[in-house]
């Protein structure tokens, strides 16, 4: 359906949660090295993927490179900032689409956001709240992309 990217997740939990809800939604989920934890084994991220971890289509890479050289760059890849004005409602998303979060810590790197400036969306916040966190964060732009899509899936 969806290709859900993670770049140097730093949390398991929060890994493993992403996993259940790339699960959930029939998405690849793609972790991009280094991470901020031991490995993708530990029982942290089991957890909080609960059984569903071991039936996900997920995928490592030892750097952004990596996996740019396995999933060439294009328009249809997104950047979720916070460094961004353009809304993640206004943007179009089709099916196959890949969609990138940062570190929970710092975000996505400048030169990756520097990339393609049209692909960064952001999730608007009514206060002075620094981010979301990172599972809400992918949870909201996959089911807005799924909500566009939603006639192919039926």
């Amino acid at each position: 359906m969806f290709n859900l990217v993670l770049l140097e997740p730093r949390m398991p939990g929060n890994v493993g949660t992403i996993g259940r809800l790339a699960f959930a939604m029939d998405c690849t989920l793609h972790l991009i090295k280094p991470y901020g934890f031991g490995d993708i084994t530990e029982k942290e991220v089991r957890r909080a993927g609960l059984d569903y971890w071991f039936e996900l289509d997920v995928r490592e890479y030892e750097n952004i490179e990596e996996f740019w050289e396995k999933n060439p760059f294009s328009e249809r890849h997104f950047f979720a900032t916070t460094k961004t004005t353009q809304n993640y409602f206004d943007a179009k998303f089709n099916t196959g689409d890949y969609f990138y979060f940062g570190r929970e810590d710092a975000g996505l790197p400048q030169e990756v956001l520097d990339k393609r400036e049209e692909s960064c969306i952001t999730i608007p916040m009514t206060n002075d709240a620094r981010s979301l966190n990172i599972a809400n964060s992918v949870s909201i732009i996959a089911y807005e992309a799924l909500r566009q899509n939603f006639k192919d899936f039926k």
